[in-house]
């Protein structure tokens, strides 16, 4: 494992990095821990316990999950292998919060469960596809960006340099021994729209969390939040939205939590026969 060697190529595929017996065993028990591997001195970024390909992005070790049968069955059509955005199903996106969830007959909610735990696997362990003939893995914040995030000029078309920056950072969140990433990019990659979707994906996913954006100056910071992450929030799902407190365009935080309720001469008068 001649680590020196992969420093010359951003992205590179390697060969019997981890002898295939060692992969097979591991994959059949399902031992394959989401982290770094100190042994195979591998970052792990696969949350089902099995891998298969093992990637270097420039000097980084990263070794993806292994892809499902449907993905590796064969098809003739190449042509018609690539990405392509799902919208949501029309009855679906009638509905503009859990409250209006709640209120739909049991039969409907029954009947679209299966399509919402299936987004939510989709944002947990990401997404494959086949690309002209290629199974193909995106992570699930990439697969947040590309399905639910809207940007400038509608939803975003895939990039595979967009997928190897992916990558890369899952890798990074992955990795105990990372304080994050630095990334130098050019003017029009999206990478403002791609961190702003990560800060919704992060907020809206993680419990008590704490998101900040940090800019070259406050108006930009604020610029950024009113203009980019707050519509991103505003269109997600109402699956992927949790309740807030406050307004529906912020200004300076978006805050999840249950708005406090008024105290009332009523509620006083309960809370004071309950003592």
């Amino acid at each position: 494992m001649q680590k020196e060697t992969l420093n010359n190529e951003l992205y590179k595929s390697l060969k019997d990095y981890i002898p295939k017996n060692v992969i097979s065993t591991k994959n059949r028990n399902k031992s394959w821990l989401y982290g770094y591997n100190e042994k195979y001195d591998v970052i792990v970024i696969s949350k089902s316990g099995q891998i298969q390909d093992i990637i270097s992005i420039n000097g980084l070790i990263i070794a993806l999950p292994k892809p499902p049968n449907t993905c590796l069955q064969r098809h003739d059509n190449k042509d018609k292998q690539y990405w392509e955005r799902k919208s949501i199903p029309k009855s679906l996106s009638k509905i503009n919060s859990i409250f209006q969830w709640n209120e739909m007959p049991k039969a409907f909610k029954n009947s679209w469960v299966d399509y919402i735990e299936k987004e939510f696997d989709y944002r947990e362990y990401g997404y494959w596809f086949k690309n002209n003939g290629k199974p193909t893995y995106i992570t699930g914040a990439h697969y947040m960006y590309l399905q639910w995030t809207q940007i400038d000029v509608g939803y975003p078309d895939y990039r595979e340099a967009n997928r190897i920056l992916y990558l890369f950072w899952e890798a990074c969140k992955a990795d105990y021994r990372s304080f994050g990433m630095i990334y130098l990019k050019i003017r029009r990659s999206g990478f403002s729209f791609m961190s702003s979707s990560e800060c919704v994906n992060t907020a809206t996913l993680v419990k008590d969390s704490r998101v900040g954006i940090l800019s070259k100056t406050g108006s930009d910071a604020k610029k950024m939040f009113t203009d980019k992450v707050v519509p991103i929030n505003s269109r997600l799902p109402f699956f992927f939205r949790p309740i807030m407190d406050g307004m529906d365009k912020p200004k300076t935080e978006l805050a999840y939590r249950v708005p406090a309720s008024k105290i009332t001469k009523k509620i006083c008068t309960i809370l004071m026969t309950m003592k």
